[in-house]
């Protein structure tokens, strides 16, 4: 009786863990054979629509796999520098081929229209940006925002395709833009500014105005015809260029997403303690995902991806490996 009792307490252990346990590392011989720089892996993005995966090894450049990370391609030429803000390598939300990257330690702004495998950079005033935020509505992509890293949040904004940057000014974080007039960012928290909120422009970044009384950290994020945004405990939305907010729900902990997956109803938060999903556009939330165990915790610089073909969930943080785990 006892033994019977010590082997189901073991498989009801396993079981409860086997989230954690169920996570692979997919990059440790790329890792190795490319000795990237300070950083190593910090980045990844997921095409929802083929399911490939692009990342960005330091000082190194992007690397794809379209076989679900069993193998690894460069694309286009190597760059110095690195991602780091979880996000800022970005794929077109419309589901286009462009690709743009902000880039700290090395080379400016790179925006692509072949998702990667060519690209050119911006004017040398946005290197050393921790992330930046572009019109996906404009084709030549005129009207963009960034952060000067490590500049006392200093924003930046370019209303010529990144030919020029001028300074907005200090105190920001992380933005949107919608159209070549309009934006949204967020306020920095510091001595100056004890309660950040949401501002807007319609000037394209020449005057703000306040939109909204939430604290955010993260790099909202855009599916379909809304702009969502994980704010300090709660996950918002708006579906009129940020003029108002629509709460979804209480999230405590979150740190990146959402990262949406078979339907808008359908999303991952990275919190804190895990990945949380949802299937009920965020009214309810499951038990965190715990992380794998080579990350050790969830830290600033870790981001998330999902590939809803294949039902596959990514995970890193910069300097780890690259972790999957295909769950069906």
């Amino acid at each position: 009786m006892i033994r019977w009792i010590l082997a189901v307490v073991s498989l009801v252990c396993v079981v409860a863990s086997s989230p954690a346990q169920d996570w692979q590392p997919v990059t440790e011989a790329l890792i190795v054979a490319e000795k990237p720089g300070f950083g190593k892996l910090c980045g990844v993005a997921v095409d929802h629509q083929t399911g490939h995966v692009t990342i960005n090894l330091s000082d190194k450049g992007l690397y794809r796999s379209t076989d679900q990370c069993k193998s690894w391609q460069r694309i286009g030429m190597p760059f110095k520098g690195r991602t780091e803000t979880p996000g800022c390598l970005m794929l077109d939300p419309f589901g286009g081929k462009r690709l743009v990257s902000a880039l700290v330690y090395g080379a400016s702004i790179l925006v692509s229209s072949d998702r990667g495998e060519t690209a050119k950079a911006l004017d040398k005033k946005s290197m050393h940006v921790d992330w930046c935020a572009v019109d996906w509505s404009d084709a030549d992509m005129k009207f963009i925002l960034t952060l000067k890293h490590e500049s006392g949040d200093l924003l930046l904004v370019s209303r010529d395709a990144g030919k020029t940057f001028d300074e907005v000014g200090k105190g920001y974080g992380p933005a949107w833009i919608f159209d070549n007039q309009t934006a949204v960012v967020a306020q920095a928290k510091s001595k100056a500014i004890l309660k950040p909120g949401l501002l807007r422009t319609t000037d394209a970044g020449k005057t703000f105005e306040p939109c909204g009384d939430f604290h955010a950290k993260a790099l909202p994020r855009w599916h379909k015809d809304t702009l969502y945004w994980l704010v300090e405990g709660e996950l918002i939305s708006s579906r009129d260029q940020g003029k108002s907010w629509q709460p979804i729900g209480n999230l405590k902990g979150g740190r990146f997403g959402p990262i949406f997956g078979k339907s808008a109803d359908h999303l991952f938060v990275l919190t804190q303690a895990g990945i949380v999903e949802s299937t009920d556009a965020g009214k309810s939330w499951s038990k965190a995902i715990l992380a794998p165990k080579g990350m050790k915790s969830v830290a600033p610089l870790s981001w998330v991806e999902y590939d809803p073909l294949s039902d596959t969930l990514y995970i890193m943080t910069m300097g780890s490996e690259l972790y999957r785990w295909q769950r069906k």
